[in-house]
């Protein structure tokens, strides 16, 4: 059973599903989608937004990514209505994506991760929903606007994708501790959102697209976080950055020690460009994501293409 909270406007008007705690250990946008909850009752005057607070119930009882079948609801959307406790619960959100006009899907980094605020999309092969997708990450006000490749599936975005429903995902923060500016920027964005449908009747408040890090990259598995900069050991990681930071390549990303022999491994960035994934779990191993560069330099748009 997924608990949800609708609230119908007056008029007419698209159908708008906010969901958040796909990921169990992600609490900034619980908090956000529980407020708005509070901050929507009498504002939407067309339309109905049906906000989830918590997708994954079984994953946040645990504080965990996973659910207590072990398995990512993010990797197995449209899920199973008589399989396990995740499989359900990827079939219920599922189910309320399929009936949406628009989605947004709210994450951070969890405890591994700390992410620079970003607002993302799949490059659907649409160009209406496409289009739609970029107006909708640009009222967020984040500095980075990402579009990846439209084909991995499992996604919550993947079922929105197969739908042609436009939707994006926002990804902010994440480590320990808590950062009431991801619950501020979530709520802040998702109003401008809904007036930027005509849905609050009040004017949008969208910064210009130059002044964000724009990157859409067609290249195969682009949005992959968990496989981007693989630690080359075992060990206590050590950053020497910080999200946001304009990087070099060649540039030292961090050290790795190893506390049971005392040896240490570089670790180095590959290209120039923003960061924009930091690594926050110290105890790595080999192959876990240390980070991520966004191949951009300065504010505007880039794009990749398939090699």
């Amino acid at each position: 059973m997924i608990e949800y909270k609708r609230i119908i406007g007056t008029s007419p008007g698209p159908r708008v599903l906010l969901s958040a705690g796909v990921h169990g250990d992600e609490y900034e946008p619980m908090l956000a989608a529980r407020e708005l909850i509070g901050v929507l009752e009498g504002k939407v005057v067309s339309g109905s937004v049906t906000v989830v607070p918590v997708v994954n119930a079984s994953a946040y009882a645990l504080a965990s990514r996973c659910g207590e079948d072990g398995l990512d609801l993010a990797r197995i959307c449209p899920g199973n209505a008589t399989g396990s406790v995740s499989e359900q619960t990827a079939d219920r959100i599922s189910t309320l994506i399929r009936e949406a006009d628009y989605y947004v899907d709210m994450h951070t980094g969890g405890l591994a991760y700390d992410i620079y605020p970003l607002a993302g999309y799949m490059l659907h092969p649409s160009p209406e929903v496409l289009e739609k997708q970029r107006e909708m990450a640009l009222a967020y006000n984040l500095p980075i606007v990402w579009g990846t490749d439209h084909r991995p599936n499992g996604r919550t975005l993947s079922v929105a994708r197969d739908a042609n429903i436009p939707a994006i995902y926002l990804e902010y923060g994440g480590g320990t501790g808590l950062r009431e500016l991801v619950v501020t920027a979530y709520q802040d964005g998702f109003l401008n959102l809904l007036k930027h449908l005509e849905m609050i009747d009040e004017p949008t408040q969208t910064s210009p697209a130059t002044e964000r890090y724009w990157v859409e990259d067609h290249r195969p598995d682009s949005g992959y976080l968990q496989a981007k900069m693989p630690s080359p050991a075992d060990g206590i990681f050590i950053t020497a950055v910080k999200p946001g930071d304009l990087i070099r390549a060649g540039q030292r990303w961090g050290r790795i020690i190893d506390p049971f022999s005392g040896g240490m491994t570089e670790v180095t960035a590959e290209v120039n460009g923003l960061a924009f994934l930091l690594r926050t779990t110290v105890n790595v191993k080999k192959g876990d994501a240390l980070g991520g560069v966004l191949p951009i330099e300065k504010p505007g748009k880039i794009v990749i293409h398939e090699r």
